[in-house]
């Protein structure tokens, strides 16, 4: 069956950076868009960071763009977000989530999610 498996989180000071991973299974990575989503206390699920297929398009959104960094290797079914200079925004649980209907970077439906990962940032 499919699995996303999500590790790496933490607390984390201010200013810091941590790596989260996002292990795969169970469906074709190499032809699947991933995208790292997150939830903030108290909000909504939005997107942070997608990747094409192959790895060479990413796609950020504004709050986090110029600090987190998304990629994949495919050979390890797996896709990893580096998140540098953090702040108390970015506290959040963090999933990985497979994208099926993506136009423009921008993803409009999933249909696979990991159980998420914590990150708290905080002096």
């Amino acid at each position: 069956q499919v699995q996303l498996v999500e590790s790496g989180g933490g607390l984390v000071e201010p200013g810091g950076s941590v790596s989260l991973s996002c292990a795969a299974s169970g469906f074709t990575f190499g032809s699947a868009w991933m995208y790292w989503v997150r939830q903030r206390p108290g909000k909504g699920r939005e997107w942070v960071a997608g990747i094409h297929t192959g790895g060479g398009w990413t796609y950020y959104t504004s709050p986090v763009k110029g600090r987190f960094t998304i990629s994949r290797t495919n050979a390890k079914n797996t896709v990893y977000l580096q998140m540098d200079r953090l702040n108390s925004e970015d506290t959040a649980m963090y999933y990985c989530a497979r994208a099926t209907r993506v136009r423009g970077g921008t993803p409009y439906e999933y249909d696979y999610w990991g159980q998420g990962t914590q990150v708290t940032v905080s002096s």
